[in-house]
């Protein structure tokens, strides 16, 4: 499934690609996506594919394309605080993008089938925390993912505000998937070749709406030995933020907040310069008219403020090639250079960095 929108160059040129082709259409999933760089969920080797509008597989592992994640994105209608459920949870790519939206007082689960799969993803994670400059420019919900088939979620687990299967859905098991939902949440997920937004708007209402034709291979019903039970999936419990850990939340965000005022270019998801520009399109003013035979020709004739307006594009031209390789060196941590500069003992620095060593 893909293919809806042009190829990318890189990930920006991708999320370009996704705006002009109206699958991201709101300003916080347009940053999450320029925050997490597709390509970092590749294996090495296999990247070449990573900014087309196409789904990837390599064994286990499978990312869904761009404009189908960009979907679903917008439409679970995310916010701070919410409670997200990822069933099928995969690389945690689109797992750590709602990261990004829902915060740290959110709460954001996965559950994928695949061992290895759960592996991948937890590395992936701790490079992201580790290594990604977009870490310190949002306040993030860290996913915890489970191993466990999403078809056999404990009776008595808890509710979400926000669920999004990432597997082909059977009718028969629909309503399963409605009952982890909280009253007033939001379900995306795909069944009968249709990617659907279910709304539960009562305890036993619900509001259903097609968003986009898809291709999802089905869930995976675990086979078991006649008679014996199924291994009930335990969901990860909904814990409250250690005393010490929300301190850490608020003098990040305290911090980013003043040096965003600061620098207030700085502090913002920066992108890549755009590769093409286009000239500015002017009508040349007719200043002049020439018998030519019987008939009266305007001729176009070039003056001091033309003449001018070509000096300034050409200069313009020239100062963007100039500044193109390096606009993006912009794009300053400058969270992490406001903790280095604070009179602290270097342990409180560390645990303020998420013992992050760049």
């Amino acid at each position: 499934m893909g293919g809806a929108v042009s190829a990318g160059e890189d990930n920006d040129d991708l999320i370009d690609n996704l705006k002009e082709a109206q699958y991201i259409r709101t300003g916080r999933v347009e940053q999450a996506f320029r925050a997490i760089d597709r390509g970092d969920y590749y294996l090495d080797g296999c990247r070449d594919n990573a900014y087309k509008d196409l789904a990837w597989k390599n064994g286990n592992i499978h990312l869904s394309a761009p404009c189908i994640y960009s979907e679903v994105m917008e439409a679970l209608k995310l916010q701070q605080g919410l409670s997200f459920l990822n069933l099928g949870s995969g690389t945690g790519y689109l797992s750590t993008m709602v990261g990004l939206i829902i915060g740290p007082f959110g709460v954001n689960h996965g559950v994928e089938l695949h061992t290895d799969v759960v592996e991948y993803a937890k590395e992936k994670l701790d490079d992201f925390i580790k290594n990604s400059d977009s870490f310190d420019k949002f306040d993030f919900c860290e996913p915890i993912f489970v191993v466990g088939n999403c078809l056999e979620i404990s009776s008595d687990s808890h509710q979400y505000d926000r669920i999004y299967c990432g597997a082909g859905v059977q009718k028969d098991h629909e309503n399963y998937m409605k009952i982890l939902l909280k009253v007033g949440g939001i379900l995306v997920m795909p069944i009968e070749d249709q990617l659907i937004q279910i709304t539960r708007t009562g305890q036993c209402s619900w509001e259903s709406k097609n968003i986009l034709a898809v291709s999802f291979a089905p869930l995976v019903q675990k086979n078991r030995a006649e008679g014996s039970k199924p291994d009930a999936v335990e969901l990860p419990p909904v814990t409250v933020r250690s005393l010490q850990d929300l301190s850490r939340v608020y003098i990040r965000r305290t911090l980013r907040d003043l040096t965003n005022e600061e620098c207030p270019d700085k502090g913002l998801v920066q992108r890549a310069p755009q590769k093409r520009k286009r000239r500015r399109c002017r009508l040349r003013r007719i200043n002049t008219y020439v018998f030519v035979g019987n008939q009266l020709i305007p001729q176009a004739m070039e003056s001091e403020e033309d003449e001018r307006i070509d000096q300034e594009q050409h200069k313009e031209d020239q100062e963007q090639q100039e500044t193109q390789d390096v606009e993006i060196l912009k794009a300053v941590n400058v969270l992490r250079d406001k903790i280095m500069t604070l009179p602290l003992p270097e342990s409180l620095k560390t645990y303020l960095l998420y013992y992050r060593e760049k």
